[in-house]
C-alpha cells in the first residue's frame, strides 16, 4: 500500500509539474508583470489569445515597452496586425522612435506599408537623418568638337518618406544623373571649357529635378573626376575616310568589270559578223556554179568579172604602195 501511494504522489507531482508548465506557457504571468511595471496595460486574456493566434507574447509586449517609454500611442493590437501581415515588429518601433526624435514625420501606417513594401523602413529613416552619398559609375560624353570626357559624380541624397512606397530606387536616380551628364558634356562648345567649369555640369544636371517619382531627395550632385578620353571626332572622319576609299574602290572595279565586259560582248560580235561574212563568201562559189547551170552566166561574162576582181586588187596595191611610200619619208639617191 505504501508503495501504490508513493507512485500516486510520482504521478500526481509529474502532472502538476506538466499542467504548471503549460499553465505558465499560455499565461506568461512573469510577462504581464513586466508589462504592468512598465504601465503598458495588458491583460493575461489578451496575452492567453497571442499564444493561441501564434503571436510572440514577448515581441508584442517588449515592441509595446519600448514604445511607450519613448512617447509612442501605439496599442496590442496594432502590432499584432503587423506581425501577422509578415511585417517587422522591432523594426518598425525603432524606425518610430528615430523619426520622433529627429522631427521626422512618420505615422504607423506609413511606417507599417513601408515595411510591408519590402523596404527597410529604420534604414529609410537613418538616411533621411543622415543623407547618403551615392558615386556613379564612369560616364563618357562626346563634346561638340569631338573630344570625349570621363567624369564621375558624387550624389547626395537623402530618403523621401512619402516616396518610399511606389518611388524608384538608386539606380533610377543613377540613370537620369548619367543621362544629364552626357546632356550637358554634348552641348558644351568644346571640352575645354567643361574642364574649365566642371561645376556647370553639376548646376546644369541638379536644375532639371531628376530625383522626381523616386524615393529620394537630391540634395547635391558634386563632380569628382573628369578626364580627357579618345578623340571621337578624329576617329569617326578616319573611319568615314576609309570607307569613302573603300566605296570608291568598289564602284572602279564595278567600271573595269563592266569594260572588260563590254569588250569582250565586241569580241563575241565581231567573230560573229565575221564568221557570217565567212558563211556569205562561201555561198558565192555555189551561186556562180548555179548560174552557169541556169544560163544566167556565160564563160565571158565570167571571165569580165574575174578581170575586174584582179583590176580592183591592182589598184588596191598601187594605192596601198603609195601610202607607205609617203609614210616612210623621200627616197635618197
Amino acid at each position: 500500500m505504501l508503495e501504490d501511494s508513493s507512485l500516486f504522489l510520482l504521478v500526481a507531482a509529474f502532472g502538476g509539474l506538466v499542467l504548471l508548465f503549460v499553465f505558465l506557457y499560455f499565461v506568461p504571468v512573469n510577462l504581464w508583470i513586466t508589462a504592468q511595471f512598465s504601465n503598458v496595460r495588458v491583460g493575461i486574456g489578451e496575452l492567453i489569445g497571442m499564444r493561441i493566434r501564434k503571436v510572440p507574447p514577448s515581441l508584442i509586449v517588449n515592441s509595446m515597452i519600448t514604445a511607450t517609454k519613448a512617447g509612442l500611442q501605439l496599442t496590442t493590437n496594432d502590432l499584432e496586425t503587423h506581425f501577422l501581415a509578415g511585417g517587422n515588429v522591432p523594426s518598425v518601433i525603432r524606425a518610430l522612435i528615430s523619426a520622433d526624435k529627429a522631427n521626422i514625420t512618420l505615422t504607423f501606417k506609413q511606417a507599417t506599408a513601408i515595411d510591408l513594401a519590402g523596404r527597410d523602413v529604420f534604414e529609410a529613416v537613418q538616411i533621411s537623418v543622415n543623407p547618403k552619398v551615392i558615386n556613379t559609375p564612369n560616364v563618357a560624353a562626346v563634346a561638340a568638337d569631338g573630344i570625349q570626357l570621363v567624369a564621375k559624380a558624387r550624389v547626395t541624397v537623402r530618403a523621401n518618406i512619402a516616396q518610399l512606397v511606389g518611388g524608384a530606387g538608386e539606380e533610377t536616380i543613377l540613370a537620369r544623373v548619367g543621362e544629364g551628364i552626357v546632356t550637358s558634356i554634348g552641348s558644351a562648345s568644346n571640352h575645354k571649357s567643361v574642364l574649365e567649369n566642371p561645376d556647370k555640369i553639376s548646376k546644369l544636371v541638379l536644375s532639371r529635378g531628376l530625383d522626381a517619382g523616386t524615393a529620394f531627395e537630391i540634395l547635391s550632385i558634386d563632380i569628382a573626376d573628369i578626364d580627357v578620353g579618345v578623340n571621337i571626332g578624329a576617329k569617326l572622319q578616319i573611319d568615314q575616310a576609309s570607307a569613302d576609299l573603300k566605296v570608291a574602290e568598289a564602284k572602279a572595279e564595278e567600271r573595269r568589270a563592266m569594260a572588260v565586259a563590254l569588250e569582250q560582248e565586241m569580241k563575241a560580235k565581231n567573230v560573229e559578223m565575221r564568221a557570217k561574212v565567212v558563211e556569205a563568201e562561201a555561198e558565192i562559189p555555189k551561186a556562180i556554179a548555179e548560174a552557169f547551170r541556169s544560163g544566167q552566166l556565160g564563160i565571158m561574162d565570167y571571165y569580165k568579172m574575174e578581170n575586174v576582181k584582179s583590176d580592183t586588187a591592182m589598184r588596191d596595191s598601187i594605192a596601198n604602195s603609195g601610202t607607205e611610200s609617203k609614210d616612210s619619208g623621200p627616197l635618197k639617191s
